[in-house]
């Protein structure tokens, strides 16, 4: 039972009453015991709660900051119209902060029989999945002087899936690859180092593509055309661990690294070839191999949206003995993690060996764009020694970067809006090379 602010307006009310005109038990009596009727007769006419029946149907995955829609449907099959407040529960991460509130109370009037639906529109700030808690009905009586109170459990799920922003920028780089591909429409030569076709000599072409057997059989000079390598294999590895807790602007460094992995694999896997995932801090996370093109990117956005960055140091000897039982092949190892000089001399170098001697390794990590306007601060003493901390901490990741590439890993460090794009570059400047 819930009594509302009706109830205690009256019975203020009927206080003062008693205070100025019958200051006696019998004025209490004969003002309290009529409030305590209608209240009796509130509950005694408020629809049930326990009889209300609920289903829900909507949106099962959304997007990281976009919106998804839950329709939860009242049946009133009590004899009485349900006149109530509805309060359809999430977890706080599924709203903005600012909308939580409003966004999950809902009046509801439904008429004895009859059913109503209502929307609970969700903006996820967080990965992972949602759970519907519960719903909490408060029933009013004609009078609204008393409710009824009660909880249902109504199971529902929303999965709340990597943002990936950074595909904006597939276009741009699909068209970098169709142009390596020789697939444009201005006749360029394609590259790569897999031979495609043959094609009548035009003046200007590498003589060196000449096919003099094929020339021999013709009567035209014949050509040999090239594309870049298909059906290689690329394994995208994230870090989980401490390191990737750590916050770049509003989100973690975890999702910054999936956002350039997703478009890395967006590319790949439409260039043919195959790519895998593997995510590890000091045990497996999360693992997807051998789907096909089709069905890679959505397997990885399946898979990355339940990671959630691990306080605790990363494994480098489990990671690489993961890494290298996956990639049996010679393949594209991008790992994504951090260039703290600590880390790196403890945990990867020993083992980068491992990788190297057999596949050809990139390492992305992520650059705080903070550090670089700290390092152009000026005009105070305090922000002076700001920017030569920040110099100091660009000046270890250069030296890191640089350690990390004459043991054979290339390496890409970007801030988080420049990460993907600049890994995408690498891999068709690789791809381009015939590195790959």
């Amino acid at each position: 039972m819930a009594l509302t602010g009706r109830t205690a307006l009256i019975a203020a009310l009927g206080a003062l009453v008693v205070g100025l005109l019958l200051p006696s038990w019998t004025g209490v009596l004969a003002v309290e015991i009529p409030l305590l009727l209608a209240i009796l007769y509130d509950l005694t006419r408020a629809a049930p709660v326990r009889k209300l029946h609920f289903t829900r149907s909507g949106d099962t995955s959304v997007r990281l900051g976009e919106h998804a829609h839950v329709t939860l449907v009242v049946t009133n099959s009590a004899p009485r119209p349900l006149r109530a407040d509805l309060r359809d529960a999430w977890p706080p991460s599924s709203w903005l902060a600012d909308e939580g509130p409003d966004a999950s109370r809902h009046r509801v009037s439904v008429p004895p029989g009859e059913r109503q639906r209502i929307s609970t529109t969700l903006t996820p700030t967080r990965r992972g999945d949602r759970r519907a808690e519960r719903v909490t009905v408060r029933s009013y009586g004609p009078l609204g002087l008393a409710a009824r109170q009660g909880n249902h459990s109504v199971p529902w799920t929303v999965r709340v899936l990597p943002a990936f922003n950074s595909r904006k920028h597939l276009p741009a780089k699909m068209a970098r690859l169709r142009e390596l591909d020789g697939r444009t429409s201005i006749l360029t030569r394609g590259e790569g180092t897999e031979f495609d076709s043959l094609r009548e000599y035009i003046p200007g072409d590498d003589t060196r593509s000449i096919d003099w057997r094929a020339t021999a059989r013709q009567t035209s000079v014949a050509v040999r055309t090239w594309r870049p390598e298909r059906d290689r294999r690329v394994l995208v590895v994230l870090d989980t661990g401490r390191t990737s807790a750590g916050r770049v602007g509003d989100a973690p460094r975890l999702d910054a690294a999936m956002d350039a992995a997703l478009l890395l694999t967006a590319l790949a896997s439409r260039a043919g070839d195959r790519v895998d995932l593997l995510a590890y801090d000091r045990r497996t996370r999360a693992t997807v191999r051998g789907r096909a093109a089709g069905d890679v990117l959505p397997a990885f956005v399946n898979a990355m949206a339940t990671i959630e960055p691990e306080l605790v140091e990363s494994d480098a000897r489990g990671l690489t003995a993961t890494a290298l039982r996956i990639a049996r092949r010679r393949s594209l190892i991008v790992l994504l993690t951090g260039l703290e000089t600590s880390a790196v001399e403890e945990q990867l170098l020993p083992v980068l060996p491992q990788l190297t001697q057999r596949h050809t390794v990139l390492v992305a990590a992520i650059a705080d764009p903070l550090i670089e306007d700290m390092a152009m601060s000026r005009g105070t003493v305090d922000a002076v020694y700001e920017a030569a901390a920040a110099a100091r901490t660009q000046a270890e990741r250069r030296h890191t970067a640089d350690v990390l590439r004459r043991h054979g890993a290339i390496v890409v460090d970007a801030t988080p809006a420049e990460l993907a794009p600049a890994l995408a570059d690498s891999y068709l400047a690789l791809k381009a090379a015939g590195r790959l």
